[in-house]
Formats: structure tokens, sequence, C-alpha cells
């Protein structure tokens, strides 16, 4: 038994197994998985960034180009595309995503090493490892052609680059291994390297940068602190630029195909001759909260009948808005076709709404959808209803679902509260804290911004978890002598 923990060959193959597990019996796809399928059959077979339309192929920037350039590259392996290619697009993920294991391994290893001689390294890495193989919510998505996968194990590997670099900052950088290689020239490589990967992350998902601006505002104030305004100036410049290498080539095609200045895809993915549902999107934002009601209104959009009942009450503050909803949805279920004269209908109800009840809009509904995104069972992916309540009903009905439901529920609340635990572990050793904030920092910023958008999806915080199981497995690795005598 002490040789199967002991051992990095063991957690990985539990983990093979599990992502197996999802891709054999539950695959999935989604909207996005299609969208992403068809750019990169008419990139490998037109030589063209484009999406079908009126059966011809017609350039867009509505996706970044790295995901369907992987199914580009396993489409021209196999000799397969689309749905016939997805079993292979679902094995190299499953490699992926157990390489994004050992990076997370790696992360809690680091962390462990900042705060103390006396953590035991090689746990953490190996607690890291197993929490990281065995975690269903990111195993899961490497059974679904959507970014998720590559978007994780790119944020990772950044995360791991700069808190070296913020270490470095902060003097916090132990002497073990040998100092040297990462001061001076090594500190420079570590701060290009890690530009670029974020730049790299960006071709999968657009928000990437995110960690990169997080990263730069942390090293600004701790070297402007310290007196380092012009090696901040420095450092800021060279990460700026190693991002944006990767992005010149996407850049440079947008400019020459579609005459914009683009360097990521736009927040308003729209098709050519769509309507931007701004003023929809508005309206959403002043109630929606879970994702449930995604399938049930804006996932309807230009494509299915939006039924008044499947709105919720708190969707409308009158029996006016009420009415003034229901006449614009009879006019569109009619065709189907949001108009940009039933756009702006809503869009004066957001601006009435948000004038009534300004906190509601900017704070208590992006907090209820930062709970949600965060606390919501994951199940998306499952065949699971996620019906718990009535408890004696649904245990009467379906205990199998139910059961499963709340399984899922408390291990996300355990990954949360063990992550949550190592944190403070860490914090209590000075030599770590700096590494902690950014760590925590990023998730915070990232999670606001996922309160911003459109639709409210779980899955979008999935690329925090890696930062929040490399603070769990530090909470199993250090002894609180080491911590102690760190934080003196």
């Amino acid at each position: 038994m002490k040789r199967i923990f002991s051992s990095p060959i063991f957690p990985l193959l539990a983990g093979a197994c599990l992502r197996m597990l999802f891709v054999l019996k539950f695959p999935a796809g989604s909207g996005d998985s299609v969208i992403y399928e068809q750019l990169a059959t008419n990139w490998l077979k037109h030589g063209k960034f484009a999406m079908d339309i009126a059966g011809q192929p017609v350039p867009v920037d509505l996706r970044m180009p790295g995901y369907p350039a992987f199914l580009a590259l396993v489409y021209a392996l196999t000799g397969r595309t689309g749905e016939s290619a997805r079993l292979a697009v679902m094995l190299a993920q499953v490699l992926v995503d157990l390489a994004c294991c050992v990076v997370i391994a790696a992360l809690a290893a680091l962390l462990v090493s900042l705060c103390s001689r006396q953590a035991n390294r090689q746990r953490a890495f190996l607690v890291g490892l197993w929490l990281a193989a065995l975690c269903p919510f990111t195993a899961n998505y490497a059974a679904v052609p959507l970014t998720e996968v590559w978007a994780t194990f790119l944020t990772t590997a950044a995360l791991l680059i700069l808190v070296m670099v913020a270490a470095e900052v902060r003097g916090e950088w132990p002497e073990w291994p040998r100092r040297e290689w990462i001061e001076e020239k090594g500190y420079w490589s570590l701060v290009a390297l890690g530009g670029l990967v974020v730049g790299v992350g960006a071709l999968f998902r657009p928000e990437t940068p995110l960690l990169l601006v997080t990263t730069m505002i942390l090293l600004g104030l701790w070297m402007w602190w310290r007196g380092e305004t012009k090696r901040f100036v420095l450092s800021a410049v060279l990460m700026a630029c190693a991002c944006a290498l990767p992005l010149v080539p996407w850049t440079v095609r947008n400019a020459i195909t579609l005459h914009e200045f683009q360097p990521l895809a736009p927040q308003d993915t729209m098709l050519p001759g769509e309507v931007n549902p701004k003023g929809f999107m508005a309206w959403e934002r002043t109630w929606l909260f879970r994702v449930r009601d995604c399938y049930l209104v804006p996932w309807k959009l230009n494509d299915d009948e939006i039924r008044l009942g499947d709105i919720p009450p708190e969707a409308f503050d009158t029996p006016e808005e009420r009415d003034r909803v229901a006449a614009v949805l009879e006019q569109y279920n009619e065709d189907l076709t949001l108009t940009r004269e039933e756009d702006a209908v809503f869009a004066q109800l957001a601006r009435e709404r948000t004038a009534r009840h300004p906190l509601r809009t900017y704070l208590w509904i992006p907090m209820r959808r930062a709970v949600r995104i965060w606390f919501t069972p994951r199940i998306e992916l499952l065949p699971v209803s996620g019906h718990v309540f009535p408890l004696a009903y649904m245990s009467e009905e379906d205990p199998v679902d139910q059961r499963m439901t709340i399984l899922i529920f408390f291990l996300n609340i355990l990954y949360v509260g063990l992550g949550i635990w190592g944190g403070w572990k860490l914090w209590k050793c000075r030599r770590s804290r700096g590494a902690v904030v950014l760590l925590v920092v990023y998730i915070v910023v990232r999670t606001g911004f996922l309160t911003t958008l459109e639709t409210p999806e779980p899955r979008y915080v999935l690329v925090c978890f890696p930062a929040l199981i490399a603070l769990a497995a530090a909470a199993f690795a250090g002894t609180q002598q080491g911590i102690r005598e760190a934080g003196k």
C-alpha cells in the first residue's frame, strides 16, 4: 500500500482510468463543439478559418484559432473529421490532461519549497498528483471537444512559471535548489517564458491574459515597495511582448482577411448578418445567475421558442414589465429571429431595472453568479438530472440520481475547502505569502470576470482548479514545526 502512494505511476494510471471512463461511457458535445469542428474542417480542407454560411465557407473571428488548430492536427493524423474523429480527439485530450496533473503536482511542490526546508516536497508532489488525477470536474472535460483541457493545462504551466517570478521578486526563492539558476539571466528567461505561455493560452481562451495582468499588478506593487521601478517596467514590457508574440499571426490574419484589428476573439461572437443582441444580454444581466435558466432563455435565442413561463419571476419587477416582455416574445416566437426593434425593448428594460436597483445589477447578481459557478453540482456532462428536492420524493423517484448529485456537490465543496485550508497553512509561512497572494488574487479576478459574461457557465471556472488543488496539496506536505520556523 505504501508503494502505491509513493510512486507517481499509480495516480497517473488511476487518472487515466477515470478519464477513459468518461471518454467511453460519458462522451459529450455542445454547440461550441460543432463550431470548433467546423472551423477545423474548413481550415484543413479549404485553408480557411471559416464557418459554413449558405453553403460556402465564410472567414470569421468568432473563436480563437488554438483549439481548431489542435483539432485540424488530429484530423490530419487520423484522416477523419468532425464527429467521426471525436474519439481520437478525446484520447489526445486525456494525455494533455494527465500532463496537466503533473504540472499541478510540480506547482504544489514549489509552494512547499518556498515555505520551508522541513516541508516534504515529494509528498506535496504526490498528493497534488493524486488530487489532480482523481478530480472528476476537470477529468470529465477530456471527454468533450471543448477548450477546457488545453486552457487548464496552459494556465497551470503559466502559474508555475509566474509563481517562480513572484518568489524571486519578493526574495522568497529558497537556497535549494541553487539560487544562481533563478538570478539575473534566469529571471529574465522566466519572465519571457511566462508571458509566452500566457500568449499561447490566449490562442485557446481569449481571457487567459487576465493571469498576466494580475501578475503585472502584483509585481508592480512589490517592486515599487522595494524601489525597483525600472526592473518592473522592463519585466512588464518583456512579458507583454512575449505574450503578444503568439498572437501576431492571428492579428495579421484578421487585418488582411477581415480588415479589422482583432488580436483576440471579440466578446460578441456573431456570424455575419446576425443582430447583436446587446439589449437582450443587458436585460439578462439584471436577473440571470444560474446556468439552468441559460437552457430555457438565452441559449434558445434565434433557434427556438422562448416561453414566458420559463422566465423566473425575479426577471420582472412589475406586472407591466412582464406584459412588455410577453409582447416582445410573442413577436419573436413567430419567426424565431430577434430583430433590432425587439432587442431595443430589452435594452430599455435593462436600463430601467438597473436604474431602479443598481446594486442588484452590479453587486447582488454578480455575487450570486460567483457562488453558483463555484458551488453548483458539476453534472452538466453526466446523465444526471441534478434534482435533489423535494428530498423524500426524489429519494423514492430516482435515488441514484439524487445521491450522485449530492455526492458531486459535496466533493466540490471538499476540493474548495482543502484549497482554503492549504492556502491558510501556507499563509502562516512568510516565505510563501507572495505565491499565495498571486494564486488567490488570480482566482478572485477570474471569478469576477466570469460574472460579467452573458452566461455564467460553471465550466469557465475550471482553470482555477489547478491553483486550488496545488494549495490543497500543500496542506498535507508541510510540518508545523517547519512552518513555524519559516514564519519567524
